[in-house]
């Protein structure tokens, strides 16, 4: 298979992916997750990019989880929760996350 152009066999998933944009979507974060990262970042006195170095992840991720247009991911969700100490999933979202032990 070497040297061949193997681009035609993308066309199943950009069909897929038209069709996402239209009938159905993925879940974004909620605009109201979205304010509590940014005021908690803000409280911290940090920027996007100082909140972004602190996670290990990019500005880009922080402006999008902010301003709503970010998948969720619950790995970035707790690295962001555990950074700016504020529950961002569940029924909470907003307080002040708890620092108790861990129980397993």
């Amino acid at each position: 298979a070497a040297g061949q152009n193997k681009q035609h066999f993308i066309t199943k998933n950009t069909a897929k992916l038209d069709r996402e944009t239209e009938e159905l979507h993925h879940d974004r974060v909620p605009l109201e997750v979205g304010k509590v990262i940014q005021q908690g970042r803000q409280s911290k006195g940090m920027t996007q990019k100082d909140l972004a170095t602190k996670i290990n992840e990019k500005p880009q991720v922080i402006a999008d989880y902010e301003s709503g247009r970010a998948i969720p991911n619950n790995q970035v969700m707790g690295k962001i929760e555990r950074a700016i100490r504020l529950k961002l999933r569940g029924k909470d979202i907003g307080k002040p996350l708890e620092t108790g032990p861990k129980g397993k």
